[in-house]
């Protein structure tokens, strides 16, 4: 691994790129040696020193795990990140465009859970037990690393990409629906540019919250009652420009809406 020093010095370039709304190079072009648990540790530093800072943590976000995501980023293995409770938005939200670098909007859905889940054989079916409501969700992505030629190092120790989420639509119960056929249609300035269905993720969102507890195992931790786990995208990135309108559809499961200022 990295030495310590290592790790807290690329976390505070990450922090300050955050602060400053700006994208540094690659790690993996500063330090070809790094590996996904550097990545990790990386992030956990990052993580710890915003929790010192009165920052509360609310969830988790899983990236990377539909076919859809992989294309489009050439990343083929799923990666997490932390979600704090500044970066929560409701539907109908102006949000400031300036608070993030790169904007992209991924369609989802959010998994609150009732009850504690944790590895090492968490399963799709643990993952619906534990849930207390499944509702519709956007994620805005939010990068502090140059995306040309990234890897799924780089994107672990920049949080993942998480930037923040849009919650909305009709919350619902997880044996109410094969969330499987959740389908979305996500417009942006009434223009409609992706579409997709859940299924996309894993097979079963569920799939991806049920990975998240079995890795989160191997780091020593588990989910907890009460957080919201973004499950991952079942649509390509949208890019998003200052003033732009966005809408998602989820047909019975309701609708988001957010805008760009």
């Amino acid at each position: 691994m990295l030495p310590p020093e290592t790790i807290a010095a690329i976390a505070e370039e990450l922090a300050e790129a955050e602060r400053t709304r700006s994208v540094i190079p690659r790690i993996t072009e500063c330090h070809p040696d790094a590996t996904i648990e550097d990545s990790y540790a990386v992030q956990g530093v990052w993580r710890d020193k915003n929790l010192a800072a009165g920052r509360r943590l609310v969830g988790r976000k899983i990236g990377l795990t539909s076919r859809a995501m992989q294309a489009a980023t050439g990343i083929t293995e799923p990666d997490y990140g932390v979600m704090f409770d500044d970066t929560v938005w409701e539907s109908g939200s102006v949000i400031p465009f300036d608070d993030f670098s790169n904007v992209r909007i991924e369609v989802e859905l959010a998994f609150v859970l009732g009850e504690p889940l944790s590895g090492p054989r968490c399963t799709v079916l643990d993952v619906l037990r534990a849930t207390e409501f499944v509702t519709p969700a956007l994620e805005i992505l939010n990068s502090h690393i140059e995306l040309e030629g990234r890897t799924i190092v780089d994107t672990i120790a920049d949080n993942a990409a998480y930037g923040g989420m849009v919650l909305g639509g009709n919350p619902t119960a997880p044996d109410a629906v094969d969330l499987r056929w959740v389908g979305a249609l996500l417009y942006r300035n009434e223009t409609i540019e992706e579409t997709g269905v859940a299924a996309g993720v894993l097979n079963h969102p569920a799939s991806g919250v049920a990975w998240l507890a079995n890795k989160l195992h191997q780091h020593g931790a588990r989910l907890e009652a009460g957080e919201t786990i973004l499950a991952g995208s079942f649509t390509r990135p949208m890019w998003v420009s200052r003033g732009d309108s966005v809408l998602c559809d989820y047909g019975p499961m309701g609708t988001i809406t957010c805008r760009f200022q």
